[in-house]
């Protein structure tokens, strides 16, 4: 990088900052600081959606797979999401966007109180909050590793500089920011993506060109679909975990949903998400899967590879671009996970521990908000500084393994418990498929991981613990049901299309109440 590459990256983090001080006159209440008041635009809320689904890990660890394995990298991550996506935009976007319009919530989770019960939210509340620091860690720790390729910082100096900017801005404008900040890095990685995709294509005429280019015994298998530890188990398996993640099991993705002003708006918002994740992904990548004829990575992995290319490919400037377009998606979606978890721990986590909590509204919840998204970035960001011991192992293990095997267990209760089919299941379904699917997950990568030889593949690691806790929630509706007037009340208000159809419409109420923030009148 040089002083024009610099100039770049610091312009970049000074606009960001200054969308998140506009933002912050939009922001009146807890309501608009978490689901930006019903307001937002379908069309924002669906970029919103694409650009907090992913980031810099796509870079270091998704190219890792690209330079080792080819298209595999699009077939088995991007295009499960989006078929995911679309499916969420029927099943869970309109119903997700219900829990704001009709039952005033600010938190995706809190309506599981009234849903299940109490120690049901909690339990999943916590668990949704310690795996977010740890995913979000993972994130801090990617953008960092490219941070270190350009500059030479310090993987603990580029958290530090990343999640201070973001942690600015998101903390002072809420949703909102998240959202036109995201907006910005949409444009601003559109251009970097072109650029990159442009600069690769160009040198491909030395290699028989863009079609010819397959041939070279570089990319010898490079083509195949499914290849590698990532087959036809490991697909169907990050489909179902995707179905839940990116409608709403990772809470972030929900709130985009909330945020629109009606359920068909949500709906809209889904399909401009899927669509975006079917083709843009392939911009993006296309570089990924001809890097192993340009250069040669350093790391075992090849997680380095694209930020080596980058550096050999684009004149200065247009580097800073790319960089920036590295940043655009890793503080897109760490900040919207940091107002995410500060809705959970204000709205669901924080009333049931303290009564003054359940009184919080006004500019004390707001200060509540902003400081626990702080407190949040924090414990995200010391995360990020193990994210390469023995523990974790490596960022795309935390991602893969970790994220996605423990994603089941605590989003089937959540996603599943909106719809009719599953009014059966009640708490002790719920608690049952969440502690079992993490005990699964717990056996298979670890003890029974330890004792096998070659261990469990990684299709399996991901796949058994989103089995178990599926099985487990519908077998355990059907022998136990635990459905009551109050819950199939709930469930109708969530699923009747038509407001004048006779569903009453809670009145809004107080973080804590006993109705999870509403009451349903008969």
């Amino acid at each position: 990088m040089n002083s024009l590459d610099w100039a770049v990256l610091i312009g970049y983090f000074g606009v960001m900052v200054a969308i998140g001080v506009y933002s912050h006159k939009r922001v009146d209440d807890v309501s608009d600081f978490f689901t930006a008041g019903g307001r937002m635009p379908w069309w924002l809320s669906g970029i919103s959606h694409h650009m907090s689904g992913y980031s810099a890990v796509m870079f270091t660890g998704y190219a890792g797979i690209a330079y080792t394995y080819g298209v595999t990298s699009f077939v088995t991550w991007s295009f499960p999401i989006a078929l995911g996506i679309a499916i969420g935009a029927q099943l869970f976007a309109p119903r997700i966007n219900r829990l704001r319009s009709r039952l005033h919530v600010a938190s995706p989770l809190e309506y599981l109180k009234n849903r299940y019960n109490l120690g049901t939210q909690q339990a999943l509340a916590w668990s949704g909050m310690l795996l977010k620091i740890v995913d979000v860690g993972a994130k801090w720790a990617a953008i960092a590793t490219l941070l270190s390729v350009f500059t030479g910082m310090s993987l603990n100096q580029g958290i530090l500089i990343t999640g201070v900017i973001t942690g600015i801005y998101c903390t002072i404008g809420g949703l909102w920011a998240d959202a036109l900040t995201e907006l910005g890095q949409f444009i601003i990685q559109l251009l970097a993506g072109v650029a990159m995709f442009v600069a690769v294509v160009a040198e491909l005429g030395e290699f028989g060109g863009f079609f010819g280019v397959w041939d070279e015994p570089a990319l010898q298998g490079h083509e195949k679909p499914l290849v590698g530890p990532y087959g036809t188990v490991f697909l169907l398996a990050f489909l179902f975990i995707k179905l839940f993640e990116y409608n709403g099991g990772m809470l972030n993705q929900a709130q985009r949903y909330m945020a629109t002003p009606t359920a068909r708006e949500a709906t809209r918002s889904a399909r401009l998400s899927a669509v975006l994740w079917l083709v843009w992904p392939l911009v993006l990548f296309f570089p990924m899967w001809m890097s192993p004829l340009l250069v040669e990575a350093q790391n075992a992995d090849g997680s380095d590879s694209y930020a080596l290319m980058t550096e050999q490919l684009l004149p200065h400037g247009l580097l800073g671009l790319v960089i920036v377009g590295f940043f655009s998606h890793t503080m897109a979606m760490c900040s919207s996970d940091a107002n995410a978890i500060a809705a959970v721990f204000t709205r669901d986590v924080a009333p049931a521990l303290s009564s003054r909590a359940r009184e919080w509204n006004g500019s004390k919840g707001l200060l509540v908000a902003r400081l626990t998204t702080v407190v949040f970035l924090a414990l995200s960001m010391a995360v990020a500084t193990q994210v390469n011991s023995p523990t974790f192992k490596d960022i795309i293990t935390v991602v893969i393994k970790w994220v996605a095997g423990l994603m089941g267990p605590i989003a089937i209760p959540m996603m599943l418990g909106l719809l009719r089919p599953f009014r059966r299941s009640g708490p002790t379904a719920a608690l049952t498929s969440w502690s079992m699917g993490l005990l699964a997950f717990w056996l298979v990568n670890y003890p029974i991981h330890w004792q096998l030889d070659g261990g469990v593949p990684l299709e399996y690691q991901v796949s058994i613990p989103l089995a178990v806790s599926l099985i487990l929630y519908i077998a355990i509706g059907w022998i136990k049901p635990e459905n009551t007037p109050e819950r199939d009340a709930l469930i109708e208000t969530l699923n009747t299309d038509d407001d004048s159809a006779g569903v009453a419409v809670p009145a809004p109420a107080k973080a804590g109440d006993d109705v999870a923030g509403a009451r349903l009148d008969d």
